[in-house]
């Protein structure tokens, strides 16, 4: 079973979890954002979107992407007005660190339960309490790194 089929899978298993609609329209977006290994912006979705759907218009999208990111599947990359799968679904305390690569654009999810700690810790001692955080971090991936190097 590939790593896009198990994300799909378990999206659904959550949804009937919770007692919300996957519909054919928003599992299609998902797959899209799954499939792009990188960061999309919500055009470039539609884009991809009217392949199959040719009738498909900026709101089918939009509306996609609220009912993915209310259900944690996916993540908004702020900084550049994209969005990511989330690589850990369902996971009770969800809060992302993206390393976004300023060169060729690749985004990296990863998760660092001390980091997700200690913002909590300091965000109390302001009695904020986080429901929830992506911290983006720009530079260069090692990818680029290589090619600057050769």
């Amino acid at each position: 079973m590939t790593v896009q089929t198990q994300l799909l899978a378990k999206a659904q298993q959550l949804c009937e979890q919770r007692g919300v609609r996957m519909t054919p329209q928003r599992l299609k977006v998902l797959a899209l954002i799954i499939n792009h290994h990188s960061s999309i912006s919500a055009y470039e979705l539609l884009d991809l979107l009217k392949a199959s759907e040719p009738q498909a218009k900026p709101p089918t999208v939009y509306r996609a992407l609220d009912f993915l990111l209310a259900q944690g599947f996916v993540h908004k990359v702020e900084s550049t007005n994209s969005y990511i799968a989330c690589c850990v679904l369902g996971h009770a305390d969800h809060c992302s660190q993206l390393l976004i690569c300023d060169k060729c654009g690749f985004v990296e999810e990863i998760h660092d339960d001390e980091l997700a700690k200690l913002l909590r810790q300091k965000s109390e001692q302001y009695s904020f309490m986080i429901k929830h955080h992506v911290v983006e971090s720009h530079g260069v991936c090692h990818k680029c790194q290589q090619t600057k190097n050769d």
